[in-house]
């Protein structure tokens, strides 16, 4: 049993709860359960479920060829959009996009399974490791793709497909970026992210140098010297700090390090957990946070967020999630002050909050909750080292609609990016797009030989 401090322990449970516990989410549909599942779409002509996925897989063909005995074909639709779909099938918030916008999604049925069929069609896919993309002829163009998450991954296959060497700087030990390191150990289970970064790489001609961190190792202008193009996928590499008294105390920990850990770990019985937890935060890390601490064995999980439960950004199937596993969750509460004792996490002092006006405004009337773990899930930010000139906004990168960015040949996607929305599928869909644009910015340019790296 670890111990980190005094009343954060690791192992709290028998070891084989913690199998059971962090088993998977959404159990993989069988043959038969894909057939039944996939019998129920309409299969709209103008399906609103395919105008809701940022992706714009045609969901409505793809499901009439698994109900046709053709997963094979199914996934090929997928991948067509969507070379990550596997990992979408696992992750992406359905209830909000396609499934929400299912015709069959009324107060007398539920909607289609679109999420569990995508996952049985590209799961058989990539059992059978059925490629369904080949290399152009090589174009002599070489682009550095900088970070190897959604958009990168995305991109960089894309940009292999069209004949163009990649190469991926991560700064990380491992490619996946969010899919390895960001999301609920109960959503990708069995090293799921690791086996889609092998199939996405198959293709070939994309080399990835991991441990290569932007501002560190080298720069923008560096790249943009040795490489007709730089793609750039970089994520959200920081954690948005309290500011509080009583912060640097023991105890308070970043969220989205306390997920990554889990992530890595082969048991889950070495991570350790409070006793009496608290989360700050109303996005998916928070309930991804708080519900694994509760699955670790915290005896007490409370989330405060402080506005209203209708201004989460978390679903209210996360949300549900979350209470079905014992958590609580508290709105209109922001946090003030960490108490602390011996240098170690005693509570947390929080204020009521209201709306005024359309703004939210501390009322004054301050609470505590006893607790010997704080979990910081109050939003990330970008770390913008070694970028040079390049136009950020907000404190992301400025770029258009196809990723061009304020810099000649620099393209820009996913949550990096200004309005990049916190979800792989919107990722993808940028990194897809980009990788568009580029091979069209090379088609309209003259030939020339590409720098080596």
């Amino acid at each position: 049993m670890g111990t980190t401090q005094s009343g954060i322990l690791g192992g709290r449970l028998p070891l084989g709860e913690y199998e059971s516990n962090f088993s998977d989410l959404h159990p993989p549909l069988d043959k038969h359960e894909a057939l039944v599942a996939s019998d129920r779409c309409y299969f709209c002509h103008d399906a609103p479920c395919m105008t809701a996925c940022p992706t714009s897989i045609d969901i409505p063909l793809f499901i009439r060829q698994i109900s046709t005995g053709n997963p094979i074909g199914s996934a090929k639709t997928i991948f067509d959009q969507n070379i990550l779909g596997g990992m979408c099938a696992r992750v992406c918030p359905t209830e909000t996009l396609c499934e929400q916008a299912c015709v069959r999604n009324t107060a007398e049925e539920r909607p289609v399974e679109i999420g569990r069929l995508q996952r049985y069609a590209t799961d058989v896919a990539m059992k059978e490791n059925k490629q369904f993309y080949t290399r152009a002829e090589t174009s002599g163009r070489k682009i550095a793709v900088v970070g190897a998450g959604p958009a990168g991954l995305a991109a960089a296959h894309r940009l292999a497909v069209k004949g163009h060497d990649v190469v991926i700087y991560d700064a990380r030990p491992k490619s996946g970026g969010l899919n390895e390191y960001g999301i609920a150990a109960y959503k990708s289970v069995d090293d799921f992210a690791q086996k889609e970064v092998d199939y996405v790489l198959a293709i070939g001609g994309i080399e990835v140098r991991q441990g290569q961190a932007i501002g560190r190792d080298f720069t923008l202008a560096d790249l943009s010297e040795q490489y007709d193009a730089v793609f750039l996928g970089l994520g959200l590499a920081g954690v948005n700090a309290l500011r509080l008294e009583g912060e640097s105390a023991e105890g308070v920990d970043d969220a989205v390090d306390f997920i990554a850990a889990l992530r890595q770990s082969k048991t889950k019985a070495d991570i350790p957990v409070g006793r009496r937890v608290v989360v700050l935060g109303g996005g998916m890390t928070a309930i991804d946070a708080a519900v694994q601490a509760k699955l670790l064995g915290a005896e007490e999980v409370t989330i405060c967020y402080r506005r209203g439960k209708e201004h989460m950004n978390a679903s209210e199937f996360e949300q549900d999630l979350a209470a079905s596993k014992g958590v609580t969750i508290r709105h209109w509460l922001q946090p003030k002050r960490i108490a602390e004792k011996d240098g170690k996490v005693a509570g947390i002092e929080l204020e009521y909050t209201t709306r005024e006006d359309g703004k939210l405004t501390a009322t004054g009337e301050t609470g505590i909750i006893a607790a010997d773990q704080i979990f910081k899930a109050i939003g990330q930010s970008f770390l913008g080292a070694g970028l040079g000139a390049l136009q950020l906004e907000g404190g992301r990168i400025v770029a258009d609609a196809e990723g061009r960015t304020s810099l000649p040949n620099v393209w820009a996607g996913g949550d990096c990016v200004l309005g990049g929305e916190d979800l792989t599928v919107s990722a993808v869909a940028m990194g897809r797009d980009a990788a568009e644009s580029i091979n069209r910015a090379f088609a309209a340019a003259a030939p020339r030989a590409s720098a080596v790296a």
